[in-house]
């Protein structure tokens, strides 16, 4: 009786940790990232991305210059003085932080692991949103979507949304960025920013009897292009990039490298052959991205994550001030 007693305070002792740990993450995200935003984003975010439309604002009388398509003639009729309509830009914007929360995520072979990288991503642009009264929204996917938020504005809930992406556990081992993205779409009928956040592992397969997938995530993204301002973001660590030559080895999570077989020859010749599909793999990404005409950012561990952030949303707002 006293053992289990004692086991069971040890437990909660260490849920109470956890949490305190989290707490801890998710304050220090919140102060990273609310550093970031205010200091560099803070301009560059309202110019990337527009609103949903233009809403009437006004009628004033017309003034020399003015666009003379915009004059209202039913008021110009009726004062027989030239009035032009005034209209403002619909800023409320909805952002979609469609997240992968697989087990690949728990890779880490520098500070931090992909997971906190991504948590770090998504609260940036989370806290760029609610700053200019915008929604915010999260779908976290593995293989099938296991986390919806609806979007809503506030600090709280942006805090709540990092918090359920650092401490989810992952029904399904795999990734199926696709999935993500059809929820998206039977989900948002209007127009959204929608942030796809994925190491992207087994993306774009190249075994033949799974070309299928491949195919559905290409045409899954082609959907979201069209309906969505779509933002992908590739997270990686370089340990997947560069396996070292370690000989054989048993790996306890192989969702993690995108592998199958529990047991691995990691030979400088087989090590050497791994390097090589990983790079056939990332052009063919970054290939689907350029035929699609879509802009993405690749985030690595252990290098600095914010400074392609501040570069992606000055280059952004430069283009779209053209």
């Amino acid at each position: 009786m006293a053992r289990t007693q004692s086991q069971s305070r040890q437990k909660q002792a260490e849920a109470r940790e956890r949490t305190m740990e989290l707490l801890r993450e998710i304050r220090r995200i919140e102060i990273q990232t609310s550093r970031i935003v205010n200091q560099h984003l803070a301009g560059s975010y309202q110019s990337c991305f527009k609103g949903q439309g233009v809403a009437f604002a006004e009628v004033r009388a017309y003034e020399p210059g003015d666009d003379v398509r915009a004059i209202d003639w039913n008021v110009t009729a009726r004062t027989g003085v030239p009035h032009i309509k005034l209209f403002t830009e619909e800023r409320e914007l909805t952002v979609m932080l469609v997240v992968d929360m697989s087990g690949s995520l728990d890779l880490g072979s520098r500070t931090y692991d992909k997971r906190q990288v991504v948590a770090r991503l998504a609260a940036t642009f989370a806290f760029s949103a609610i700053r200019n009264n915008d929604r915010v929204g999260l779908i976290g996917f593995t293989d099938k979507v296991e986390v919806f938020v609806p979007p809503r504005s506030g600090r709280k809930h942006v805090l709540a949304v990092v918090s359920r992406v650092l401490s989810h556990e992952p029904e399904s081992r795999r990734t199926r960025a696709a999935a993500g993205l059809e929820y998206l779409a039977r989900l948002a009928h209007g127009h959204s920013v929608a942030v796809l956040i994925s190491d992207f592992v087994d993306a774009l397969p190249t075994e033949r009897k799974r070309q299928d997938e491949a195919q559905g995530f290409e045409h899954a993204l082609k959907v979201a292009r069209r309906r969505h301002d779509l933002i992908p973001i590739r997270v990686e660590d370089p340990l997947e990039l560069e396996l070292p030559a370690l000989g054989i080895v048993s790996f306890e999570d192989l969702e993690i490298l995108g592998l199958r077989d529990r047991f691995l020859d990691l030979s400088p010749r087989r090590a050497k052959a791994y390097r090589k599909q990983v790079r056939r793999e990332r052009e063919r990404f970054d290939k689907l991205m350029r035929k699609l005409r879509l802009e993405t950012m690749s985030i690595r561990c252990g290098d600095n994550w914010e400074q392609p952030l501040v570069h992606f949303f000055s280059r952004r707002a430069r283009r779209m001030r053209r």
